[in-house]
């Protein structure tokens, strides 16, 4: 059985979260299923209603509750975020070991482990239990231990072009 290969989108431009998107879209047009777990975006895009017509090929699921961003939150409403986000770590675990879907989507896991909410040997582990599913990861930092089981890392970066007259 050949393993789903893993594909990474990081760095400081924008665009990682909408090139993820995009490879779910293509891969449900193909008739593949696919699973976007969304981690530390706020509401993000759980409220879509574009995104709900979408399925069932294209389902979407947040674990958090707290719009607040992390240093705005009080130590009560950090452990309950770290307890949400490792509930949507199990989830993920649940969808790959079922075989649920085909390309599974952790928008912003790199910044879930940058927070130190998991580790990389974590996260490392999640992705032993990936057989053929496709997994997109996305986040601003590239740990370079990531690099060491990732099939294929596409750095974002932002460049400006100055408009003449």
């Amino acid at each position: 059985m050949a393993e789903g290969k893993i594909t990474v989108f990081t760095g400081e431009g924008r665009g990682k979260t909408s090139a993820a998107l995009g490879m779910a879209l293509q891969g449900a047009v193909r008739g593949e299923n696919v699973v976007i777990i969304q981690f530390l975006k706020g509401r993000g895009l759980e409220d879509s209603e574009y995104l709900h017509r979408l399925e069932p090929e294209i389902k979407l699921f947040r674990f958090e509750k707290c719009d607040a961003g992390d240093s705005e939150r009080t130590p009560e409403q950090r452990e309950e975020e770290i307890e949400n986000i490792r509930n949507g770590l199990h989830f993920a675990r649940k969808v790959l070991m079922t075989g649920e879907c085909d390309i599974l989507v952790l928008d912003e896991i790199l910044g879930v482990i940058d927070n130190q909410f998991i580790s990389v040997s974590e996260l490392e582990e999640l992705m032993s239990f990936r057989d053929e599913t496709k997994v997109i990861l996305t986040g601003v930092t590239l740990i370079d231990e990531v690099c060491s089981f990732a099939d294929e890392i596409t750095e974002m970066k932002t460049v400006q072009f100055k408009k003449y007259n």
